[in-house]
């Protein structure tokens, strides 16, 4: 039978970390498999769902690259390709969980009890044959409940979770339910339902939490439990999806950066780890810059100019070669794309702010008429390159008496703003001798 799986999020919030790498694995698994990947949204819980979370969720996998095989088709697409396809929403297939209750109820598996409807649970042991965590044998004796019967629908007529989980994955023919460990509890009354209504359930794979670096459970207010903030904080998604496949999973020969099609390739259930993965961001943070270093430079330029734009500084203003001149400039010089707007922003502004400290410093009385003769040396300078300009100021410095390093400090702080950025003759000669000299006058004008 061909795989069929599904990542099934409620839209209660945002997209947790630890459900995006649920995501990831059910997609890493229908491809390996040459399966299906179905995205079903739990939205049953009127009271705390919002289209906003929807978005999220849906904004969140899309970034990622995570996309759905099939659903209804959304908006005005008249073809089936994977773009068109809207989630599944369980609010519209409140029919399907009526008619499977009715069908309980008629067989006397089911039955109401103080306005709501109770399924009839088994008193036999159930027994779970997970593909992770392995056998798994559920007594319903449990001495803290003696009744192990449970609501299937609540007393104002809302199915709940365990039954539209159930039903679902039954009427989509999910073979596999690869989810977190936490839902381990569940799975009896799950199996249950799947034999009350007689069929097999599907096979089970419940992956390890995702822990935080001191080993206590990652909470929602943790740093590093929203996916969104990966998105804001510019890291690049590809670094993302490679560090989430090592939370829990690990190929045999131990590396650490694969490609997604590596992954796809070697991905397998009995490859997931027993045992719960801790979240390290520094180690993220680390691949990260390691993906931004070796990154194809048309890539690198998309996001880049994102996350320039994200910072209200609009690129589109500039010739196309200038934008790429200036960026590449920038490329492997720090581990995050929220980094560039600080490190390399002076490109695109008509105006830049000076660093406080490093103009109460090197903006002084006595390097006034250092900076005024490297302004005038440089505007008799063609060609305005690198190698020239480099030439220039060392020729000016050693006329001055002084090392290259005075003229080097005040220069780029006229230029960018502050004292780091890239190689100071090649952001001048990309800066291009006009915007170069009037950024020196304005400095000169500063000091006075």
């Amino acid at each position: 039978m061909k795989t069929r799986v599904r990542f099934a999020p409620s839209p209660t919030g945002f997209l947790h970390i630890g459900g995006a790498r649920t995501a990831l694995f059910n997609w890493l698994y229908a491809r390996h498999t040459g399966g299906t990947f179905v995205l079903r949204i739990e939205d049953t819980d009127v009271a705390r769902n919002s289209q906003e979370a929807v978005n999220v969720i849906l904004n969140g996998l899309r970034w990622l690259g995570l996309d759905w095989d099939e659903g209804p088709i959304s908006g005005d697409a008249t073809g089936p390709s994977k773009g068109d396809y809207g989630p599944y929403f369980q609010s519209q297939r409140k029919e399907n969980y009526q008619r499977r209750v009715e069908a309980l109820l008629s067989h006397g598996l089911a039955y109401e009890d103080q306005g709501a409807i109770k399924f009839k649970m088994s008193r036999e042991p159930i027994v779970i044959p997970d593909l992770v965590v392995g056998e798994v044998r559920r007594e319903l004796t449990d001495r803290e409940q003696a009744d192990p019967d449970f609501v299937i629908v609540r007393s104002d007529g809302q199915p709940v979770f365990h039954l539209v989980n159930v039903v679902d994955d039954l009427e989509m023919n999910i073979t596999h339910v690869i989810r977190g460990e936490d839902h381990l509890s569940n799975t009896a009354k799950h199996i249950a339902l799947f034999r009350a209504f007689g069929v097999e359930p599907p096979r089970y794979a419940h992956i390890p939490l995702i822990l935080n670096s001191d080993g206590t459970k990652m909470s929602k207010r943790d740093k590093g439990a929203s996916l969104t903030s990966y998105m804001e904080e510019g890291y690049a998604p590809e670094a993302v999806l490679n560090y989430l496949c090592l939370l829990g999973w690990s190929p045999k020969n131990n590396r650490e950066k694969l490609s997604l099609s590596e992954v796809v390739e070697m991905f397998d259930l009995p490859q997931i780890l027993r045992h719960n993965a801790r979240f390290d961001l520094t180690k993220l943070t680390w691949l990260n810059g390691e993906y931004l270093r070796e990154m194809d430079t048309e890539r690198f330029y998309e996001l880049a100019v994102q996350a320039l734009g994200r910072a209200g500084l609009d690129t589109t203003r500039y010739p196309v070669e200038y934008v790429k001149a200036a960026l590449d400039t920038c490329k492997g010089k720090f581990k995050l794309f929220s980094e560039l707007p600080a490190y390399g922003g002076f490109y695109f502004k008509d105006e830049v702010q000076y660093d406080p400290e490093a103009a109460k410093r090197d903006f002084t009385p006595e390097n006034r008429p250092r900076l005024a003769r490297l302004r005038d040396a440089l505007s008799r300078l063609e060609p305005f390159e690198p190698d020239p300009i480099g030439h220039t100021l060392k020729a000016v410095a050693q006329e001055l008496g002084v090392k290259p390093a005075v003229l080097v400090h005040p220069t780029r702080l006229a230029c960018c703003g502050n004292t780091a950025g890239p190689s100071l003759y090649h952001l001048l000669a990309v800066l291009g001798k006009t915007r170069v000299l009037q950024r020196l006058d304005k400095a000169l004008a500063v000091i006075g």
